[in-house]
């Protein structure tokens, strides 16, 4: 069951990209300057790791609950900001609707509940949110790195050339206060939800 499950998840996330993919490369017919463009966004690299992971579960290899629960918690991420901060930015219509309503929407409520329903629990260190935030950190650096060489930012809370510095990495870091916090969050429900394997079983 947990492997049709990630298989599921896996084609959203894969059909969520390439619909993306297909709206963005229409703007620019040039497959190199579409990859590079969807490259800067957290949304595409977080949706990746999701289907490659998933993609991989459905296939019958293992993924520790480390990094399925760590998984969860950027895509998650991924849905709140764009919730929060993002949503009625541009106007969409067509595949990009649609990728938007994947990547954004179903791909985050449908890896919670694959957390909630398969991933074996309370097998997570209380360290665990500390790692986890290395990952939209690490992005940070990446992203703003970009920026200083085509001046272009994925998005308004770090546009370094909108905003400033100091703004820029107010919100960085209050994004990544929310993310490690939200992150014990979830080592506590892990430890404490009534579903999904205990211990020692898969």
């Amino acid at each position: 069951m947990h492997k049709a499950a990630a298989a599921v998840i896996a084609l959203v996330c894969w059909a969520g990209i390439a619909l993306q993919f297909w709206a963005s490369y229409s703007h620019s017919r040039d497959v190199i300057v579409t990859l590079w463009t969807l490259a800067r966004f957290f949304t595409i690299i977080s949706n990746l790791a999701v289907a490659i992971t998933m993609t991989s579960v459905a296939l019958g290899r293992r993924a520790s609950p480390f990094l399925l629960v760590g998984l969860t918690l950027a895509i998650l991420l991924v849905g709140i900001v764009y919730r929060t901060l993002l949503v009625g930015l541009h106007a969409l219509s067509g595949t990009a609707l649609i990728a938007n309503y994947l990547l954004h929407d179903v791909s985050p409520l449908a890896m919670t509940a694959y957390w909630l329903l398969f991933v074996p629990r309370g097998r997570l260190k209380l360290n665990a949110p500390l790692l986890w935030s290395l990952f939209p950190i690490v992005y940070f650096l990446y992203v703003l790195g970009r920026g200083q060489l085509d001046h272009r930012y994925p998005y308004p809370f770090i546009d370094v050339g909108k905003i400033g510095w100091l703004r820029v990495a107010l919100n960085a870091g209050g994004i990544a206060l929310a993310f490690i916090l939200a992150g014990f969050v979830l080592v506590w429900i892990d430890g404490r939800r009534p579903l999904g394997p205990s211990r020692g079983r898969r």
